[in-house]
């Protein structure tokens, strides 16, 4: 029999930054795991702005999507808020059914031309997270969008209309960071803000009600999450990220 190897510890991510946008393709998908790592930058003063790809407007079963988008819309703005977070963007692609191609990937770059950030986030866009469990076509999607808008926002002849809108082209970007990636190689430091992420997880209150199950439960789903990272990077807490240095 082989003797199984541990995991190899993780490397702290760059901090040396001032402005991150995070995109996502859900309201939650930065609450589970990464809100926290968000409230730590923001008290450092960075600056992070979320753009929300979709409204979650089919993420509640026992909801119409008429009346779920704009209630999870004001939760995510409410719960952005706890971890020092003032601008939230939502682009009003479908729920459950985006799909990866030159609209979205349109709608992204005009994101980061218009913020024009040190840092991209985006969540895990693997086929699962780590073993058999797999993920969601949706986050799959806005993931693998997010890597080639952000090279897309920085010519300017991809995606002329841009221009002409008045978004000039942004090579800024020295990173793009996927949260909780099976990839992950980097982590930050959670534990004195880990609080703050579950308090973040906790504003979105008609998810989670609907939700049910053990990812309902925000404080015990997130120390399971942010235990493992911790041990790995050597602190109680942590956030992970797989790395894509553009620079």
């Amino acid at each position: 029999m082989t003797e199984q190897q541990a995991p190899a510890p993780f490397e702290p991510v760059d901090e040396d930054w001032q402005t991150a946008l995070v995109v996502v393709a859900h309201p939650d998908d930065m609450e589970y795991g990464g809100a926290a790592a968000v409230a730590r930058w923001t008290d450092q003063g960075k600056k992070v702005v979320y753009v929300m790809v979709t409204s979650g407007e089919a993420g509640i079963d026992g909801m119409d999507p008429e009346q779920c988008g704009p209630l999870r819309e004001a939760e995510q703005i409410a719960s952005a808020a706890v971890v020092g977070v003032d601008t939230v963007e939502f682009l009003g692609h479908p729920d459950g059914v985006v799909e990866y191609g030159l609209p979205l990937r349109r709608d992204i770059a005009r994101a980061v031309r218009r913020h024009r950030p040190d840092i991209v986030i985006t969540s895990n866009f693997r086929d699962t997270w780590g073993g058999v469990f797999l993920n969601q076509a949706d986050h799959i999607a806005v993931g693998r969008a997010t890597l080639d808008a952000v090279r897309d926002a920085g010519n300017r002849w991809v995606f002329r209309e841009l221009v002409d809108e008045g978004h000039e082209p942004w090579n800024g970007v020295r990173q793009i960071w996927a949260a909780s990636s099976p990839e992950s190689a980097h982590a930050v430091d959670t534990t004195e803000h880990f609080d703050r992420g579950v308090a973040s997880l906790e504003a979105h209150k008609a998810y989670l009600a609907g939700l049910g199950g053990g990812m309902s439960d925000a404080r015990g789903f997130l120390e399971g999450a942010g235990r493992g990272a911790g041990t790995r990077l050597g602190t109680r807490f942590a956030v992970a990220f797989e790395v894509f240095p553009l620079r």
